[in-house]
């Protein structure tokens, strides 16, 4: 990847719905570590104003988020706090409404409401099969998300096609301790053409809505997805003033690994992402621990995991988590 640039790139897969995962994965992803040499980029350029190549020039802004999903309501006190939730959702509740609804009944909202979006898109096909399932992967400085920052993001959308794929990398504004680790160095970073997480985060959050389904939900998945990427992304959204959008899922491919050792009767004493790639017997292409070759390799591991659990994507969605269940504490990294 060139320094200083983003690509959307075209993975030659065909677009198409995904009911069942085994099914269309296995047919669909044993060529993902081939490149084809004939696909087209979208390259952004600078940190403010970005621009197609071949004289097309847009700035991207930041757009409000909505939500219509309903969580289910058994009870007069759910239903109470359902319309107030929405309420919020959709603006209409100034600063200056009061109403009386204390912040343990806020938290029991949101985790009926956000239950029954996982319960309802496994229990209804079609639902299901609005789902979009994007693989991701982040480098950074180090391991403390309080402390340090992302210097590279990838993504990929499973079901391919033009514009399925996001890298770039992030300007951190600090040095950068650990380019031993993914051969990423503070001069690569710190250029005023490479773009600060702030500028970044629009351009990322209109990506995924390019990819996903309407009136969709989107699954990130990655690998040890809970205790490093998803906490790191958050603390960059929260340094940052930004959420995620409330239809964005996370699954961890550690807990699909796990899964899968369990089923087989055998210990999990390694599944980081490299030993996974053994196990299947993946070929090694491209460099370890740069974003775009980990998701790559993902992408081909995530169907493998699935057909062999013979999962579908209800599976899948039973087994995501939100960017709160992630752990407070820092962990050590199995990538």
């Amino acid at each position: 990847m060139r320094t200083g640039s983003m690509c959307f790139s075209i993975l030659q897969v065909p677009r198409c719905g995904i009911p069942t995962l085994a099914t269309f994965w296995r047919e669909s992803f044993h060529s993902l570590s081939t490149t084809d040499k004939n696909s087209s980029s979208f390259r952004l350029l600078c940190s403010n104003i970005y621009g197609l190549e071949r004289s097309y020039n847009r700035k991207w802004t930041q757009r409000p988020v909505f939500t219509n999903a309903e969580g289910r309501n058994k009870t007069t006190q759910q239903s109470k706090l359902s319309n107030i939730g929405h309420e919020i959702l959709d603006g209409v509740v100034s600063k200056s409404d009061a109403f009386s609804v204390n912040k343990t009944e806020l938290s029991q909202f949101q985790n009926i409401e956000y239950c029954d979006i996982r319960q309802k898109i496994a229990e209804n096909k079609e639902l299901a099969s609005l789902v979009t399932v994007i693989v991701f992967d982040i480098e950074t400085t180090g391991f403390s998300r309080e402390n340090e920052r992302i210097i590279e993001i990838a993504l990929r959308d499973l079901e391919g096609g033009e514009n399925s794929t996001f890298q770039t990398l992030v300007n951190p504004q600090r040095f950068v301790p650990n380019s031993h680790v993914h051969g990423i160095t503070t001069r690569m970073v710190n250029k005023p053409d490479v773009p600060r997480m702030e500028d970044l985060i629009p351009i990322l959050l209109q990506f995924v809505r390019s990819r996903q389904k309407p009136g969709g939900y989107v699954v990130l998945a990655a690998h040890n997805a809970r205790s490093f990427d998803v906490p790191f992304l958050r603390s960059e959204f929260t340094r940052c003033k930004a959420e995620f959008p409330s239809n964005w899922l996370f699954v961890d491919t550690l807990t699909l690994a796990r899964e899968m050792m369990k089923s087989k009767g055998e210990k999990s004493t390694s599944i980081s992402l490299q030993a996974l790639r053994q196990s299947f017997e993946i070929p090694l292409t491209g460099k370890a621990h740069r974003a775009m070759a980990d998701v790559d390799l993902l992408s081909i591991i995530l169907p493998r995991l699935t057909f062999v659990l013979k999962w579908s994507i209800s599976d899948l969605i039973m087994k995501s988590f939100l960017p709160s269940d992630s752990p407070k504490s820092k962990k050590k990294s199995l990538r």
